[in-house]
């Protein structure tokens, strides 16, 4: 069917496209477009729903109310669906009313969403084997009509999905899962952790939980290049100790920590523990005041470490344990 050819037909799919495209839901779409000039609604979320699926009389009414608002040809909404979606753009030549119309439709918590419904749909396929990192995935119109949003909308959240490493777009080209695939199952919790970073006494117990697990994988760690990582940071720990050099044992502490982590071969562990200390550095309130708390984290690390290298996991988690719940006495956060 010709890209020019036009047809009365086409008006209710063609309106759903725009909005859609527009990013915008029923009810908003009624407020910006089909209201009267005291802003009461010239139709119900009902009768106008009916009219997007199904067509009807009224149908007129609301390309006729688009076309003086929009202001373009109302033979616009007459033509090819295929050919409207393609030159959607081209034909809201009002480009400044249309960014409006995105940006106060966009709210923060509509995007949050979509995120989130991106990469869901993005790991579901995944694990169903349908994608595997460096794969193509679809386009936002396709993404935008599985999803039922607007193109808009699914164009700026896969750009914060590029941002945050979990696709690659190159432009001319495509947009593609990252080449690290766990991507997907990481980032997310990881980003969560800093959008919801009020909750400090939550992300505590994940950080605990994550550690005391780590302990006890780490002593079966036989990965030598991690092994010499943690046992140099155990000596770098000690020389600090030794040397009173309180700022460098605090460094060497929360490495000693990232260290056993490592040892895990855990790579959603690593990162969730990484991002927790990173996110810990920006709320944490005091920290050691006095040398019987340097004496007291020296021996509690020095003690996991003594199981960690005896093969002992149970007893390297529940020297960790102890530890956590030593620290949570000698630390508060706020």
């Amino acid at each position: 069917m010709g890209g020019d050819e036009r047809n009365p037909a086409y008006k209710k799919d063609n309106i759903r496209l725009l909005r859609r495209h527009l990013g915008l839901t029923q009810k908003e779409f009624i407020e910006k477009f089909l209201a009267h000039g005291d802003g009461t609604a010239t139709m119900s979320i009902a009768t106008y729903s009916n009219l997007e699926s199904k067509g009807g009389p009224r149908l007129n009414e609301v390309v006729l109310s688009l076309s003086e608002k929009l202001a373009v040809d109302s033979m616009v909404f007459s033509m090819n669906p295929e050919a409207f979606a393609e030159q959607i753009d081209m034909l809201l030549p009002n480009r400044a009313n249309q960014e409006i119309i995105r940006q106060s439709s966009m709210k923060k918590g509509n995007i949050d969403q979509l995120l989130n419904r991106l990469t869901m749909y993005f790991a579901e396929q995944i694990f169903d084997k349908k994608l595997k990192k460096g794969d193509k995935i679809e386009s936002d119109r396709v993404l935008a009509e599985k999803l039922d949003v607007g193109r808009s909308a699914v164009r700026e959240a896969l750009k914060v999905l590029d941002v945050m490493g979990m696709i690659d777009i190159c432009p001319g080209q495509g947009s593609y899962i990252s080449s690290k695939e766990e991507n997907f199952f990481v980032i997310p919790l990881a980003w969560s952790l800093f959008l919801n970073g009020s909750q400090v006494d939550n992300i505590l117990v994940v950080r605990n939980l994550l550690e005391i697990k780590a302990a006890e994988l780490a002593a079966s760690c036989t990965k030598e290049e991690s092994l010499l990582k943690l046992h140099d940071t155990s000596h770098r720990l000690h020389k600090a100790y030794v040397q009173r050099d309180y700022k460098k044992f605090l460094e060497e502490d929360l490495d000693f920590h990232l260290c056993i982590a490592e040892c895990s071969e855990n790579v959603v562990i690593i990162s969730m523990i990484q991002t927790i200390q990173n996110l810990m550095k920006h709320v944490s309130g005091s920290g050691m005041v006095d040398e019987a708390q340097l004496k007291a984290i020296y021996e509690e690390h020095q003690r996991i470490y003594g199981l960690l290298m005896a093969r002992d996991g149970q007893g390297a988690s529940q020297a960790m344990k102890d530890h956590l719940e030593n620290a949570a006495k000698r630390y508060s956060y706020q």
